[in-house]
């Protein structure tokens, strides 16, 4: 009879609880950006109106043990799914998206890099599971478990209320909030992680639905646009340059551009390519950006040999390998090109093995071309000395010309090195990550110019052009306390963020002797037009949507797969413009011109997905066979 008394509604418990656990874990455990008390309130509340959302359900539910069942279950649940953010977003500072979850094979590969994210205090995320768990068992004397049909109602009615109210204070501070689904800090800072979940679900059901009913009239207006704003006038000086040659690109682990001329414990971070800026046969880009979102290393694969953009969630890579595209590969292939990959990891990583011959590549040289053990490995696999010495015999049998990248392993998070491989000392900062990430970043280098040297050795150097290029960052903004200690900055801006998205870019081309520091706004985008136009290649029939680096008609600004942008003047970021050279943050007045490029850059980022969501090239005939 206990049970009909003063007994606790579990459900507003949990309510309780979980909220306040996912309130704590939003603002403390997750870097959300909150600029004033509204944005504050929203994030206060929202927890717990998902939560109650969740969790009134039970009341419906008659049967007592069925009722504890549900409640049980959805707080370990909705646990679970915080958690799983938490380790990803200690990665990325990003959030997880449905196509990500199709990714879930590359979790096998991660290995050190997610045991590193996992911290021992993590166990107190699960306290309210406990709490919970046990109150449930206990229902008989404990808890409430069975609510009068007025109950009920209110119950339904009240969480419908609270949902309705957290979406009409997030719309009202933030117009359009929904039109920025590639923004998901946004979405989860003003509806929470749970509804940004059910979002992002009813995306990947629309955009699924994009390629069935595409029928390639969306084509005109993209190539207009490609034709009028991305196309340049003429050729650049540079167009033919390296006709014939080898082209050897290499794709640079999750290296940034601030490590280049700077030093740690003063000593250089990268001596090689130091030199290499000064080199006469170098042009070097210090105002080159990554675009990558969540495929990391597969964007930028995908940037460089398609100059498309990524996609705003998961990899294009895995979400739409099967698609028909216009790759730089392919394009040397008719051109009397061999392509092929160098890269000492298992083929079916971010499903390459079914990518790459889809972009026309002839080869792959995957972990099993390669030797592998304990002494030449460490982290994600063979360490980069080893994997360019082992690459030689190989790339010395290949047919000329060719088009051979090389993707490097050594320098990715978490970092990883033995001792006797380091050169240099590691950084001391409350940051782990970024004190390993400077030896890490050296090794790397001295790979590159080993790697050089073994080119002259072979005879190959001569008749190559050599590239380097950043893949993408490697410290993420939740190490901006050590880093804004490297840089001897106070903090680390929204400004200063977008800067530290710049990665190296080297264009070498032995026996050029006319390179220089180029501090051309430009990004990954930019690689397939450059390179085509290096080698003298005509590609006049294209769709693409970046630049000849070397020609000076350009688009005038860079785009970054979150929405923001770079022009020579300004800097877009968090809905604010900055003043390119100075950093100072502009008034609405100064702002005008730099917020003048917003749907320009907003209708770029979204021809290139109605291109791949589409499938569209299934519908041009290029003018040669796919």
């Amino acid at each position: 009879m206990k049970r009909k008394g003063k007994n606790i509604p579990l459900y507003v418990l949990a309510t309780l609880i979980f909220g306040l656990k996912t309130y704590i874990v939003y603002r403390f455990f997750f870097s959300l950006d909150l600029e004033n008390g509204m944005q504050e309130l929203i994030l206060f509340i929202n927890p717990f109106v998902s939560a109650f959302l969740v969790f009134a359900v039970s009341v419906w539910i008659k049967t007592p043990e069925r009722q504890m069942k549900y409640l049980r279950y959805m707080v370990l649940i909705g646990t679970l799914i915080i958690y799983a953010n938490l380790v990803f977003y200690r990665s990325f500072s990003d959030f997880i998206t449905l196509p990500q979850l199709g990714q879930g094979g590359n979790a096998g590969d991660l290995g050190s890099s997610i045991l590193s994210l996992i911290k021992v205090y993590d166990i107190i995320l699960f306290i309210d599971v406990i709490i919970v768990w046990y109150l449930s068992k206990k229902h008989v004397i404990k808890v409430k478990t069975s609510y009068p049909k007025s109950g009920k109602i209110c119950a339904f009615a009240l969480s419908l209320a609270l949902l309705v109210g957290n979406f009409f204070l997030a719309e009202m501070e933030r117009p359009q909030l929904f039109t920025r689904a590639f923004d998901r800090e946004y979405l989860v800072k003003y509806i929470g992680l749970f509804n940004y979940h059910i979002y992002d679900a009813v995306l990947h059901s629309k955009v699924k639905t994009q390629h069935v009913f595409a029928d390639g009239s969306e084509l005109p207006s993209i190539d207009e646009y490609v034709n009028n704003e991305i196309k340049q006038n003429g050729k650049s000086d540079l167009f033919g340059i390296a006709e014939g040659k080898n082209v050897i690109f290499i794709s640079a682990e999750s290296i940034q551009s601030f490590v280049i001329g700077n030093t740690v414990n003063g000593q250089e971070v990268t001596p090689f390519l130091n030199r290499l800026v000064e080199d006469e046969d170098t042009y070097y880009f210090e105002n080159f950006y990554h675009q990558t979102e969540q495929g990391k290393t597969s964007d930028s694969e995908f940037l460089t040999e398609n100059s498309l953009y990524p996609l705003p969630r998961g990899a294009v890579f895995y979400t739409h390998a099967q698609n028909d595209y216009r790759a730089m590969p392919e394009i040397l292939g008719n051109e009397g090109y061999y392509t092929t990959v160098f890269h000492a990891n298992n083929d079916s990583f971010y499903n390459r093995d079914q990518m790459y011959p889809n972009l026309g590549f002839d080869y792959y040289y995957d972990q099993d071309a390669y030797e592998v053990n304990e002494n030449n490995s460490i982290g994600w696999g063979l360490k980069d000395k080893q994997f360019f010495e082992q690459s030689m015999k190989y790339l010395q049998t290949l047919e000329e010309p060719y088009y051979a990248k090389f993707i490097t392993l050594t320098n990715h998070f978490p970092f990883e090195l033995d001792v006797k491989d380091r050169s240099i000392d590691r950084y001391d900062s409350n940051s782990n990550t970024l004190n390993n990430y400077f030896p890490t970043v050296r090794y790397m280098d001295e790979s590159i110019e080993l790697f050089f040297n073994q080119l002259k050795d072979a005879g190959i150097y001569e008749d190559s052009i050599i590239i380097i290029m950043g893949d993408h960052y490697g410290i993420s903004s939740n190490h901006n306390k050590a880093m804004s200690q490297y840089l001897d900055k106070e903090e680390i801006t929204p400004y200063d963020h977008v800067q530290l998205q710049r990665v190296p870019l080297f264009i070498h081309i032995p026996g050029h002797g006319e390179g220089e520091v180029k501090s051309t706004i430009s990004g990954q985008i930019d690689m397939k037009p450059t390179i085509l136009s290096l080698l003298g290649i005509e590609n006049d029939e294209d769709i693409y949507f970046g630049n000849d680096l070397f020609n000076e008609d350009r688009k005038g600004y860079v785009i970054l797969r979150n929405g923001d942008y770079i022009t020579k003047d300004y800097i877009y970021t968090s809905d604010n413009c900055y003043n390119f050279t100075t950093g100072e943050l502009l008034d609405e007045t100064d702002a005008n011109a730099c917020f003048e490029f917003t749907e320009k850059v907003n209708q770029e980022l979204s021809y290139s997905d109605d291109i791949i969501y589409g499938d569209l090239f299934r519908f041009v005939d290029f003018g040669e066979e796919k």
